[in-house]
Parts: C-alpha cells; structure tokens; sequence
C-alpha cells in the first residue's frame, strides 16, 4: 500500500496579518505534530504547484481574477474577505486549491488523500468573503468534472459555517451534491441554499451531532451515488471553539471524521479532505482535533 498522500507547501505558512495569525498557526504546527508522533513521515507529503488561470477560471469569473490580480478590490469587497488582499496571500491560495485538486487524484488512487489547508467555501464565483479568496473544493470539483475524471460529486461540509460559497457556485449544477452541516445561528447570516442544509441548534452535543448525520449521509450516498467526496473536516465545531457556538467534544469531533470515512469505504467512494476552520483559545485544542483526522484516516486506510 502507498503512503498516504497529504498536500502541504511552505507558502501555507505564510505570515497572514496581524489579528489572524494565532489560528492560522495550524497550518506550520499540524505537520510538526503529525510528524513528531509518527502519524506520517516526510515521504507522506507533496508540495503542490499553483492553480493556473485557467484552472481558477472553471469556477471564479474572469472579472474577478482579475481584480485579485491587480489587487484592485474595492474596500467592500475586501472588508467581505476580511483582511487585506496581497499578492502573497493570493499565490497561497492558488497552491492550497491546487493542493485540494491534487488529493482528489491521490484518493482516487488510495481512497483518501488529506489537504493540511483548504475547506475555503465562503468563496463564491466573483467574489471572496470570510477569509476565503478562492474556492478550492469548487475548483477541484471542477476541473474533475471537465476532466471526465468524475461524473458525481458529494461535497460533505461538516464546519460549523454554511458552506454558501459552494452552494452558490453549484445550485444549478446537479453533477455535484452539496451538504452543509453547520451552526443555524452562526455565520454566515445570510445563507445560501445547499443540495442539503442541516442547521444545528447552539449547544449541540455530540449525541445530536451524530444522530443528524446518521439521519441523512447515508441516504445522500444511496440516492446520489458519488464518486468522489470532498470532505471539509472544519474542527470548529468543538465546545471549545470561541466562533462555533455548539459543544462537540473532541471525542465527538473524532468521532464524526471515522463515521464519514467508514460511509466512503462502505461504498467504495474516495475522499478528499480539506481542514477547514478551527478557532478555539487554546492552539493544543485545534492542532489535537485536526491531527486526529488524520490520525483516524492513516488507520482506517493504511
């Protein structure tokens, strides 16, 4: 059996402005942690190449490109993706969504392939909002689909945010189903209409976080019939989360990560998987909930 096939780049560690640098931190700390522990090796990672123009443009409008690469956004459309557009943070996320594009061919291959980044759904066609510039789920499935790689998709969103931008992107698109399992209350406030919306109460414990996934994936793969899933592993829904708002243990949250990789492998369907958000006080709690994904993953494919 192959390693397992895990995107990383240094350009992912890339200083972010101030305000925004504490959780992003995951994403220089989470390859430590993996590879300090054993959970992978230096040979599990490859380093993504980034996205084309004509890649970004499967998905994104050409205005809009446009406009990032000339950082010419407007104060609005800036203040909606939540900090300050810069050339380096816009290279960063052509290499993530190409990192994304990559682990789909991978878990074709293997059965699952894992992004350290990723999971940027706020992102719509022609615009960025929520610290999200590009889509890369959007775009991998996408240039799947172009491909003939893929006839059907499942996009599985399990961060505690409405994936709108994705809805968005793929409303009229019935090649791809997308599920959002998120917050009711929590942002964004105006949500977009996904294939499947299951808004969770404030407070959700584990025992209801799982009973609605039991409740629907199942089925979603039956009627569906995917193959391939793109999974966004957001770990803010844990109670620890200062964004979240619902109380998911990091027991729960592990949990939740071997019941979509048990769905995938019940049906023979590969899975590539984006982290996602995490924002909890204390940066032990999102790097353990992040690296358990991948913890559970090695174990149950490899």
């Amino acid at each position: 059996m192959d390693n397992m096939k895990v995107a990383f780049s240094h350009i992912y560690k890339y200083d972010l402005p101030e305000g925004h640098r504490f959780p992003m931190m995951k994403y220089e700390l989470l390859p430590e942690q993996l590879l300090h522990e054993g959970t992978l090796t230096t040979d599990d990672f490859f380093h993504p190449e980034p996205l084309s123009d004509e890649d970004i443009l499967t998905t994104h409008t050409f205005e809009y490109l446009n406009k990032l690469k000339a950082l010419d956004l407007s104060r609005k459309e800036a203040r909606a993706i939540g900090f300050p557009v810069r050339d380096d943070l816009i290279l960063r996320g052509r290499h993530i969504a190409r990192g994304t594009y990559d682990c789909a061919i991978h878990a074709m291959q293997d059965g699952v392939s894992l992004n350290i980044a990723g999971g940027t759904h706020h992102s719509f066609a022609d615009h960025g909002e929520g610290f999200c510039i590009f889509n890369d789920i959007a775009i991998a499935a996408n240039m799947l689909l172009a491909q003939k790689l893929v006839k059907k998709v499942l996009v599985i969103d399990l961060d505690v945010h409405q994936g709108n931008g994705t809805a968005s992107i793929f409303k009229e698109r019935p090649e791809v189903f997308t599920l959002s399992v998120h917050g009711a209350k929590n942002y964004p406030t105006r949500k977009q209409k996904s294939d499947l919306d299951i808004g969770l109460p404030d407070g959700c414990e584990d025992a209801l976080y799982m009973k609605s996934l039991k409740e629907h994936v199942p089925t979603i793969f039956d009627l569906h019939q995917p193959d391939l899933v793109f999974y966004l592993s957001g770990v803010d829904i844990l109670k620890t989360d200062k964004l979240g708002r619902l109380d998911v243990s990091r027991q729960g949250c592990k949990n939740r990560d071997q019941y979509v990789f048990e769905l995938c492998q019940r049906n023979n369907v590969p899975v590539a998987v984006s982290m996602g958000g995490g924002y909890s006080d204390q940066l032990r709690d999102i790097i353990e909930a992040h690296a358990n994904t991948f913890r559970v993953a090695q174990e149950m494919y490899f």
